[in-house]
C-alpha cells in the first residue's frame, strides 16, 4: 500500500438523487438507475479488456516461442492452447488444434513425445522412432524448443519496457517524506527531504527502488544520500528492520506542493475546505515566501501553526492558461478527549542526536524538564513544541534509569535541542512512539490514565485516573466521504492502546475529522471493560502543524527517452534489473527473509493488471514487462514440469549421452506437478483470504 504523505489513495463516490415530483416515477427512475449502476461504465470495460488482452498476450508469446521453434524443427504439434483445463473453443488449422481453455492461468503446446500428463512418452523408444516426435530430435534442437518460450518473454518484456519509456513513465522521486519513528532510517538520522542515491552501490532511480532493494538484500546496507541544500554525499550503514514480513528501512515517499488532482482533495469541513482550494492547485508561496518543495513548507507549517496562512496558488485552466490566486487558510485547532496517559520509557534514540550526546539512553524515563514534573505539571505531548521553542538553549533534564538488582537512579543531564530538526514528526505507524525531534528521542506511554481534564469529554464520560485505556475506535460517520485513510479504508479503525498505540491515536485524532470516536476503558476495581463514546473538543491554545486538511500529490517526474536508441537502452537495463529482482525475490523467500504472504496469485495479478490499465499505456506496459520477466525466470527454474526442469533432463542427456529412465522422469514430473499445484493453491488462497 502506497501512501501519499502517509495517506492512502482517495477517491470520490458519485451520488445519484431523483428530483422528480411524481413519486412513482421517482421510484421507477431510482430502480432503473440502481440497475444501471450495476453495469460497468465503458472505461471500466475497456480497462478489463485491456488487462485481459495484455495478460493473454504475455502467455501467448511464451507459447508461440515453443510452437514456432517446434514447427521449425519438424515436430508434430497436436495442440496450441491458451489456458488449461476443459477446452472452450477449438479450431484446427493444418495439423494443429488451436484452443482456448477454461482456466486462463497459463497455456501449453502439446507436442508428440512431450506430454507432462504422460511423462512416459519422453522415454518411449517407439515414440522416439517417429521422425515427427519431440524425442526424435537432437539435444540442441530440444533445448531450442524448450528455451524458446523464455527467450520470447525476455524479448517482448524488453520491448514493453522500451516502448513504455519511449512514451514516458511517471516515477516517484527517491526523496524521503517521513522517516518512521523508531525505525532504522530514523535512528540513523535520515529525515524528511533527504534523497537516497545508492543502496549498496546500486543507483536509486525512483522511490520504488528503495523498498524493493532493501527487501531483496541481505545483511547491513550502505546507504548514500544527499540532504537539501547540501551537495555533499552522506554515507551510513544500516541494518534494516526484520520484524515484519520483509526487511524495511522505515521511510515513506514525499509530496510535492501540488494539491491532489481528484475531487476529494481535502477533508470536508476542514480549514482547507473552507479556504477555496481546487484540485490540482500548485502552492507557490506561504505568507509571501516562495516555496518549491515540501521541505520548505513543513517548517513554516510548524512555526505559523497558530496563525492564518496566506497561501499563493497557481491554478491551471483546461485550455493551458493559469492564474495566480491568494487564499487564506485558518489555523486547525488540536482536538482532544481530555485525558493524559502515564509516561513510559524511552524506546528509541537517534545516533549522534542531542539526546545521545547527553548520555540519555533507551530504557530511561523522563521525569522533569527544566524543573517541571512531566505528566502532572507538563503534558508529555507538548514536549516536541517545548523543545522546538527552546532550540539552542541548554535545558536540564532529569531521567530515571533502572539499575540491575537495585532501585532506579535519578540523573541530572543537560541537553540542547537541535535547531536544524523539524518541530514534530507524524506518528503514522500504529505502534510508533512519540518523537521529540529536537532531542532525537522517542518514548512510549503506559495504557494507564494519569489525569483527566475537568469538564472534558473524558470527564463527562466518567473516565477516571487509574483506569486502563485499552483501545480507541474511529468509526466513519453515516454519509461521510473520503478522509485521510481514503474512501476505501475500513469503516471502523481500532488502535490498540495496550500495544503502545496512543501516539498514533492522537495523530489520527488530528486528521480524521469526519469520524466518531469512542474508547474502551477498563476499571481496575470492577475489572470490567466498557466502550465510551466521546465528543472531541478543541484544546485551548494548541494548533496542528499540518496542512489543515489539505492533501498533496506525490513528488514525481517523467522519465522519457529522447530517442529510439535511448528507449532501447533503458529497456535493456530494466530487463536486467527485473531478472535480478525476480531471482533475489526467490532467494529471500527461500531463506525466510521475506514472508510468503507477499506473493500474489492469478487473482492478484489480474487485479494489478486492471489497476495499471487505468493508469495509462506507459505504466501498463511496464507491468506487462515485469510479468514477462517473472514468467521467464520462474519458468526456467529447475523444477520438473517447468521449462527449466526439462532443460535439466536435456543437460543430463547431453552430458551422459542417454536419457533418464522412464521411472526417473515420471517420479520427477509428478513431484514437480505437486510442487506447482501446491504453489498455485497457496497463492490463490493468499489472494482470497489475505490480500
Amino acid at each position: 500500500m502506497s501512501v501519499d504523505s502517509q495517506r492512502s489513495s482517495i477517491g470520490s463516490s458519485p451520488h445519484t438523487r431523483s428530483t422528480s415530483g411524481d413519486r412513482s416515477l421517482g421510484e421507477a427512475g431510482g430502480s432503473a438507475l440502481e440497475l444501471l449502476g450495476l453495469i460497468p461504465d465503458l472505461a471500466s470495460i475497456l480497462n478489463i479488456l485491456t488487462a485481459a488482452v495484455g495478460l493473454g498476450l504475455v502467455i501467448f508469446v511464451h507459447e508461440l516461442g515453443h510452437f514456432a521453434v517446434a514447427k521449425w524443427c519438424g515436430v508434430f504439434v497436436e495442440r496450441f492452447s491458451i489456458g488449461f483445463g476443459p477446452v472452450l473453443l477449438c479450431r484446427k488449422w493444418g495439423d494443429t488444434e488451436y484452443a482456448l481453455s477454461a482456466i486462463p492461468f497459463g497455456g501449453y503446446v502439446k507436442m508428440m513425445g512431450q506430454d507432462d500428463i504422460d511423462p512416459g512418452q519422453m522415454a518411449d523408444d517407439q515414440v522416439a522412432a517417429n521422425p515427427l516426435s519431440y524425442t526424435s530430435k537432437t539435444v540442441p534442437q530440444r533445448m531450442a524448443i524448450i528455451s524458446a518460450g523464455v527467450i520470447m518473454n525476455l524479448i517482448t518484456g524488453w520491448m514493453f519496457f522500451s516502448i513504455a519509456y519511449g512514451l514516458g513513465v511517471e516515477e516517484v522521486d527517491a526523496q524521503v517524506g517521513n522517516a518512521i519513528i523508531g525505525m532504522p532510517a530514523w535512528e540513523h538520522g535520515i529525515r524528511s527531504g533527504d534523497t537516497l542515491l545508492y543502496i549498496n552501490g546500486r543507483k536509486v532511480r525512483e522511490f520504488t527502488d528503495i523498498p524493493r532493494g532493501v527487501a531483496l538484500s541481505s545483511g547491513a546496507l550502505e546507504i548514500e544520500y544527499m540532504r537539501p541544500g547540501d551537495q555533499e554525499h552522506h554515507k551510513v550503514t544500516i541494518h534494516p528492520d526484520e520484524t515484519g514480513d520483509r526487511r524495511m528501512l522505515g521511510i515513506s515517499e514525499t509530496v510535492a506542493p501540488r494539491v491532489l488532482p481528484i475531487d476529494q482533495f481535502c477533508t470536508p469541513g476542514s480549514p482547507a475546505d473552507k479556504a477555496g482550494f481546487q484540485k490540482g492547485d500548485e502552492i507557490i508561496a506561504l505568507n509571501g515566501k516562495p516555496v518549491a518543495s515540501w521541505t520548505e513548507i513543513e517548517p513554516m507549517l510548524h512555526t505559523h501553526r497558530a496563525e492564518t496562512l496566506d497561501v499563493t496558488v497557481k491554478r491551471h485552466q483546461p485550455q493551458g492558461a493559469s492564474e495566480t490566486l491568494q487564499l487564506k487558510i485558518e489555523p486547525a485547532p488540536v482536538k482532544g478527549i481530555g485525558l493524559r496517559l502515564d509516561l513510559g520509557k524511552i524506546t528509541a534514540i537517534r545516533k549522534d542526536s542531542p539526546a545521545a550526546k547527553a548520555n540519555i539512553r533507551v530504557g530511561d524515563r523522563l521525569a522533569k524538564i527544566g524543573g517541571i514534573e512531566l505528566g502532572r505539571d507538563l503534558d508529555p505531548l507538548s514536549l516536541p513544541d517545548y523543545f522546538f521553542e527552546h532550540q539552542g538553549q541548554p535545558i536540564e533534564v532529569l531521567v530515571q534509569r533502572d539499575v540491575p538488582g537495585g532501585e532506579p537512579e535519578t540523573l541530572s543531564l543537560t541537553v540542547t535541542a537541535d535547531q536544524s530538526l523539524p518541530g514534530s514528526e507524524p506518528t503514522t505507524n500504529p505502534s510508533a512512539p512519540l518523537s521529540v525531534p529536537g532531542l532525537g528521542l522517542a518514548f512510549q506511554f503506559l495504557p494507564t490514565v494519569l489525569s483527566v481534564d475537568e469538564g472534558s469529554a473524558a470527564a463527562q464520560a466518567g473516565i477516571k485516573p487509574g483506569m486502563a485505556l485499552q483501545a480507541i475506535h474511529f468509526s466513519r460517520k453515516s454519509g461521510a466521504g473520503a478522509d485521510f485513510l481514503g474512501e476505501t479504508a475500513k469503516e471502523s479503525v481500532e488502535v490498540d492502546a495496550k500495544a503502545g498505540g496512543w501516539p498514533h491515536a492522537l495523530f489520527l485524532l488530528s486528521v480524521l475529522d469526519n469520524r466518531d470516536v469512542s474508547v474502551t476503558v477498563k476499571d481496575a476495581q470492577s475489572n470490567t471493560a466498557r466502550d465510551v463514546p466521546l465528543v472531541l473538543t478543541a484544546v485551548p491554545g494548541q494548533f496542528r502543524p499540518t496542512l489543515r486538511g489539505l492533501f498533496l500529490n506525490r513528488l514525481t517526474h517523467i522519465r522519457k527517452a529522447e530517442s529510439l536508441g535511448e528507449a532501447c537502452s533503458i529497456g535493456f537495463r530494466k530487463t536486467l534489473d527485473s531478472i535480478t529482482e525476480v531471482y533475489l525475490t526467490i532467494r529471500t523467500l527461500v531463506t525466510g527473509r521475506m514472508s510468503i504472504k507477499n506473493l500474489h496469485g492469478p487473482l492478484g495479478i489480474a487485479k494489478f493488471a486492471y489497476i495499471m490499465a487505468e493508469q495509462g499505456p506507459a505504466l501498463f506496459l511496464l507491468f506487462l514487462g515485469a510479468i514477462s520477466m517473472n514468467l521467464a525466470v520462474i519458468n526456467f527454474m529447475p523444477v520438473p514440469v517447468l521449462d527449466g526442469g526439462h532443460m535439466v533432463f536435456l543437460i543430463y542427456e547431453g552430458v551422459t549421452g542417454k536419457q533418464p529412465t522412464e521411472r526417473v522422469i515420471a517420479t520427477a514430473t509428478y513431484i514437480g506437478l505437486a510442487m506447482v499445484l501446491t504453489l498455485m493453491i497457496t497463492v490463490i488462497c493468499l489472494d482470497l483470504f489475505v490480500h
